[in-house]
């Protein structure tokens, strides 16, 4: 499907979305071949109308217990702020470096987003690259949900609760 940064694809099963995909701009197009990507692509086009849209999509997850707990965390941070990999990491008590890994292998992004999860000192990287029109779309993401640094080295209060399954 077109976006404004480039397009995504949708992976699915009958019950599942098993992944959403950065493509791009010069993948070529394809309409949805499932109802329920159908369903993803409509959520996304809310999504990029207004930021503030809710994802209600059934996700495979899928990953080992850490990355499903480090994306629980990304999945609570508000739209329109952004935590540093430092920042998230001490929150769910781990390293910069695995939190950047599990943030690159997000088969979720945008549901997930990864995109608030930000270098010290600039964007960082986005599922494992540092440019290109991957980097474009997190730029783009950020702007879209006019995204801010947190500013804060504490937890959120109450917001990083999340236990292993």
């Amino acid at each position: 499907m077109p976006t404004p940064f480039g397009k995504l694809g949708i992976r699915v099963s009958d019950e599942f979305i098993h992944d959403i995909v950065f493509l791009p701009a010069e993948h070529p197009l394809s309409g949805p071949d499932h109802a329920l990507a159908e369903i993803a692509g409509r959520q996304i086009q809310r999504y990029l109308a207004d930021p503030d849209a809710p994802f209600d999509l059934p996700l495979a997850l899928r990953g080992t217990r850490f990355r499903r707990r480090i994306w629980a965390a990304i999945g609570l941070i508000p739209r329109g702020r952004t935590l540093t990999y430092g920042e998230l990491a001490r929150n769910v008590e781990s390293v910069p470096r695995a939190v950047g890994q599990a943030c690159g292998d997000n088969p979720f992004p945008l549901v997930i987003p990864c995109h608030r999860v930000v270098a010290r000192h600039g964007p960082g990287g986005f599922a494992h690259e540092r440019g290109g029109y991957l980097l474009s779309a997190k730029h783009w993401l950020l702007r879209h949900e006019d995204a801010h640094p947190s500013g804060n080295q504490a937890p959120l209060p109450g917001l990083f609760q999340v236990q292993d399954d």
